[in-house]
């Protein structure tokens, strides 16, 4: 694998950018900074920028991208919802599986637990990324060894702080596609929260894991018989006839991290599909509607999961954010929301991912906009498209009549064609002829 390095020229030769950059502050001034989070938490509040300076994260971004405050967020919003708009709308925020935090709600979970004996849970590391420290169970003997693994000795309290999970209910009916479990990764880039402005990618993939899946053992490990070959040719799995001893999280995680240790993971071809892939896969299984219905659900997920955090991330003027939304779908076509990632992988698995993913970078810039050429009036930049401005936006031109929402259909065009050297093409030539007209 590669990572991407991103090296870019403005056309305002007054202005001096970073590209991607994982390392410490360089020397000297800068205008546009795209860092990482541990950069942000350093140096944010000690750093003065001017006017036009953009950075790439807002200050309390984990507000939405730690596991257990994007949870606690949208347990609040929901029960806002319904006290303001009542239960139907309210019940549009039934996107996230029943979720604990640990060790706080132990005992809240635990009467949950018992509740619905035999049901699979998932452990998950509140701040950690790429499947690390993950594990699943059904037996409350495995969460009460966890605990004691997890509580030091007095002496090692004070230096050693205790890590926060979440007990979250694993979807143990997953959409399957050649037997094989996999999740979406989707991008939304929020230039804006109040108010709150809104992008839709339109490319993204399908994450899949290179093993069968099954719930037969979450143990460690397993041992997994022959594969049968999939309705359809996935190019990047090879179906063996042979018993192999592999391990759990092989079979539920779908990170690629996790992936490429597998024995049979092709460093070439990945474990990846391109959205539009998936989309027309599902589309000739189940029917174009189906399809729509789907994607108009994940729409919800996006918008929904931003209002959540709207009124307690600090919207400041210099900062952007490109999230990474990781969406799993199950048997009834009924998307979930795992998490949002603050700072999703720009590592290039294939050259297909490569090319998606500077294509990402470069609109995301565009829309960033350090050159001022953009009206602010946009509905479209290369294979972004605006979904949400204050409210929803419309495909049809003008302003919509938000009182007739029956006839109403939002900008989003995800796994759709991505035509964006086109569009990007006629989009900066008509803003140049605007340009020279106004002169």
């Amino acid at each position: 694998t590669s990572c991407i390095t991103f090296p870019f020229l403005l056309q305002n030769q007054n202005y001096k950018g970073y590209g991607l950059s994982k390392g410490k502050e360089r020397e000297g001034e800068w205008d546009f900074y795209w860092c990482d989070v541990s950069w942000l938490r350093e140096n944010f509040d000690h750093t003065y920028m001017d006017e036009h300076v953009r950075i790439s994260h807002f200050r309390n971004h984990y507000e939405l991208t730690r596991k257990n405050y994007m949870v606690k967020n949208l347990k609040r919003f929901r029960k806002q919802l319904e006290r303001e708009a009542g239960k139907l709308e309210a019940a549009k925020c039934d996107f996230f599986p029943k979720t604990f935090e640990m060790p706080c709600e132990y005992h809240l979970f635990v009467e949950e637990f018992r509740k619905n004996p035999g049901i699979t849970w998932i452990m998950k590391p509140v701040a950690r990324s790429q499947g690390k420290g993950i594990f699943l169970f059904r037996r409350l003997k495995d969460i009460m060894d966890w605990r004691k693994d997890s509580k030091s000795s007095d002496d090692q309290k004070e230096e050693i702080p205790v890590e926060n999970y979440v007990a979250q209910r694993y979807i143990e009916n997953p959409y399957l596609i050649g037997g094989r479990k996999f999740d979406l990764r989707v991008y939304v880039l929020v230039m804006s929260y109040i108010p709150l402005r809104a992008w839709l990618y339109r490319d993204g993939f399908a994450r899949f894991s290179n093993t069968r899946f099954t719930l037969s053992s979450i143990d460690d490990q397993c041992i997994l018989g022959p594969a049968s070959p999939p309705p359809c040719a996935l190019p990047f799995l090879s179906f063996g006839v042979r018993r192999e001893l592999v391990h759990s999280t092989d079979v539920h995680l779908t990170n690629v991290a996790v992936q490429k240790t597998s024995p049979d993971y092709h460093p070439k071809k990945g474990c990846k599909w391109m959205l539009q892939r998936f989309r027309q896969y599902l589309a000739s299984k189940h029917g174009p509607e189906a399809v729509e219905s789907l994607f108009s659900d994940m729409d919800n997920i996006f918008i929904k999961s931003l209002q959540s955090v709207q009124k307690v991330i600090i919207s400041d003027k210099h900062c952007f954010e490109l999230y990474g939304y990781d969406i799993l779908i199950d048997q009834d076509l009924k998307p979930w929301l795992l998490e949002v990632n603050a700072s999703p992988s720009l590592t290039a698995s294939s050259q297909e991912d490569y090319e998606l993913k500077t294509c990402l970078l470069e609109d995301t810039l565009h829309i960033v906009d350090m050159e001022a050429r953009l009206t602010g009036r946009e509905k479209r930049v290369g294979g972004f498209d605006l979904m949400w401005n204050d409210g929803p936006v419309s495909r049809e031109e003008g302003v919509p009549d938000l009182s007739e929402m029956g006839n109403f259909v939002t900008n989003t065009h995800l796994g759709c064609i991505n035509d964006r050297k086109k569009q990007l093409r006629q989009l900066f030539r008509s803003l140049q002829g605007q340009k020279k007209t106004s002169s």
